[in-house]
């Protein structure tokens, strides 16, 4: 096996704070506070909560100095809060052993619920204004560069309690919602497992352990999955637990609020409407019987009849070069450069400047992700590199949201709320520069096989099972409104989920009924349905890739544009500005079709 070694790195925060104890960051925290206070002293005086405003005795020059002021005061405490919550996130996320940042993180959310509680009076509030808003925006200089934001405001609102319970809920959250979600995180981020590798018998984290699902060798793979699901067997009663307290609140709310089911919500935040999401979610499922010849296709390279779990992300081809993060910089480099030298320089500024922390260790989250800090304008890439070629494309990935952010870095807080589903945008343009360029640049058949593989796998991910995770969560949501489910339930649910979706394309002996356990976005109140978001992106992105290639670089600065404004539109009017039909069939099928061609092609190597 080819090894370059090179450990991959941790990130730098301290430009943004010396540490949790330093001046600059009590400084910070305490102007949260004052400007918090302030906020609340200003919506009493103006009696600024939920309730209808008199037409008749509005005057719209007055209201629009009052929503000036908000959006002004909202878009200062949204760059304080999101900076301060993504600097203690840095020491959660990669070490939950820190009490202290853990202490942090805690106090930190006490204080957010009095933000989430001035939010909801300025919702209900707008909510209210009924006609005059309009009259109000067009007078205002900052409500006019705001409008699309402070015009879904009011329309959401309707979905609001009473400004009483909203408060008890943001309160509530505390010791509900957001316990049960620490209680996940904790759980998965210190599961340790004895396991033997390369003679070695050792301790290791859930990410490493679910990392050898592309091992080179089907007897580790095999014996990393029996110790995996044991691992999830072991802990499965308090992730039930959680499971069952997270999505038994957030049907408890939807039910108060007015919202039609779980989905509801979730599609508003998406931005996008029900025809669109069914046009969609159709289109995926018409994929799977391509999906299931490349599941076969690679059945047929191992000889078996049908895949296990644990041959669904072995490699093939030339797949036995692991990469020391220096020369996966080197490729994601080059490759973006062929995009664009403006994506490279960036690419480059954020290797420099610590921006990535790719380090496995014990206490590190599982997964990968990519997190702005608004005050000093940069972002921070969370994941753990395994020296794969994937882990490769989950570089490109995560520094595809982190480009995103700098196309938008100009914009206020309130201008760049992306929805999940256009968020995927620039992530899943980056991943296929990446994959393009190196199946352009294969040097043999094998590796050609290699690359094409790991996209496969991927792409299979993000629809296939995907598509099972919405159904899991589909189920569980109505399932809830009735009892508690136990852990049988869930992996039960789970399992029939995937049997929908890889059908005869898995072995029906050996699936991941334990998926549930380890996936963060499950246990997230305020994130139900993070799963079609991604096959959103993945589809939006390969269409884009697309019109890339027909147009060249005439495409970049539109591109670059619509990733600057997608806080500012709906998925559907953003689309349309490259003639994109979100509720045209059409449009996901030629999308889907990409992906096709690289089964077929795949099939005859």
């Amino acid at each position: 096996m080819t090894q370059y070694p090179d450990r991959p790195p941790r990130w730098d925060v301290t430009n943004i704070y010396p540490d949790l104890n330093s001046a600059e960051y009590q400084a910070d925290f305490e102007l949260m506070n004052t400007k918090t206070d302030a906020l609340f002293a200003y919506l009493d005086q103006h009696k600024i909560e939920k309730r209808v405003t008199d037409p008749t005795e509005a005057n719209p020059q007055i209201l629009a100095q009052m929503l000036d002021h908000l959006v002004s005061e909202v878009n200062d405490l949204y760059t304080l809060f999101g900076t301060l919550r993504a600097y203690i996130s840095s020491f959660v996320s990669t070490d939950s052993y820190n009490t202290e940042a853990m202490r942090a993180m805690s106090i930190f959310q006490q204080k957010g619920v009095r933000l989430q509680q001035a939010n909801s009076r300025i919702e209900g509030w707008i909510g209210g204004l009924g006609g005059v808003l309009d009259e109000a925006i067009d007078i205002g200089e900052l409500t006019k560069s705001h409008a699309f934001a402070l015009r879904e405001i009011a329309q959401q609102s309707v979905y609001m309690m009473s400004q009483a319970e909203e408060d008890l809920a943001a309160e509530l959250s505390l010791s509900g919602a957001n316990a049960w979600s620490k209680l996940q995180g904790t759980v998965t981020s210190q599961l340790n497992v004895e396991f033997e590798l390369d003679g070695e018998t050792r301790k290791m984290p859930a990410p490493a352990l679910i990392n050898l699902r592309t091992h080179p060798d089907e007897a580790t793979r095999h014996r990393a999955y029996d110790a995996e699901l044991a691992a999830w067997h072991s802990v499965k009663e308090p992730l039930a637990a959680a499971l069952n307290g997270i999505k038994g609140t957030v049907n408890t709310l939807n039910q108060r609020r007015g919202r039609q089911d779980a989905l509801h919500s979730a599609i508003d935040m998406a931005r996008i409407d029900r025809e669109t999401l069914e046009t969609m979610l159709v289109a995926m499922e018409a994929s799977f019987p391509t999906f299931r010849r490349y599941f076969k296709a690679k059945a047929r390279r191992l000889g078996k009849e049908s895949l296990a779990w644990w041959d669904l992300f072995a490699p093939m081809g030339k797949a036995d070069t692991r990469y020391g993060f220096a020369q996966a910089q080197e490729i994601v480099l080059d490759q973006f450069g062929s995009f664009s030298p403006g994506l490279r320089n960036f690419a480059q500024r954020a290797f420099n400047s610590g921006w990535i922390d790719a380090e496995m260790r014990d206490g590190k989250r599982v997964g990968a992700f990519c997190m702005g800090l608004p005050k000093v304008k940069e972002s921070r890439v969370f994941l753990n590199f395994d020296g794969s070629l994937d882990s490769i494309f989950t570089l490109a990935h995560e520094l595809g949201h982190a480009f995103h952010n700098e196309c938008a870095r100009e914009k206020t807080p309130l201008q760049k709320q992306t929805p999940m589903t256009l968020a995927e945008t620039a992530s899943i343009m980056c991943e296929t520069i990446v994959f393009e360029a190196a199946i352009r640049q294969a040097a043999s058949s094998e590796e050609e096989l290699a690359i094409l593989e790991t996209s496969l796998i991927s792409d299979s991910q993000v629809i296939v099972d995907i598509y099972s995770r919405y159904l899991f969560e589909k189920e569980v949501f109505e399932r809830r409104k009735q009892a508690e489910l136990s852990a049988e339930d869930f992996c039960e649910i789970m399992e029939r989920a995937q049997a929908e979706t890889y059908g005869d394309g898995l072995d029906e002996r050996y699936r991941h009924k334990y998926m549930w356990t380890w996936k963060p976005h499950y246990y997230q109140q305020g994130l139900s349905f993070y799963n079609f978001p991604y096959a959103f992106g993945l589809l939006f992105g390969t269409g884009l890739y697309a019109i890339y290639q027909e147009c060249g670089d005439d495409f970049i600065s539109e591109y670059q544009d619509l990733l600057a404004s997608t806080g500012e539109g709906t998925a559907e009017d953003l689309a349309a500005r490259f003639d994109i039909d979100l509720r045209s069939p059409e449009f996901w099928q030629n999308s889907l079709n990409v992906i096709a061609r690289r089964v077929d092609l795949y099939e005859t190597r």
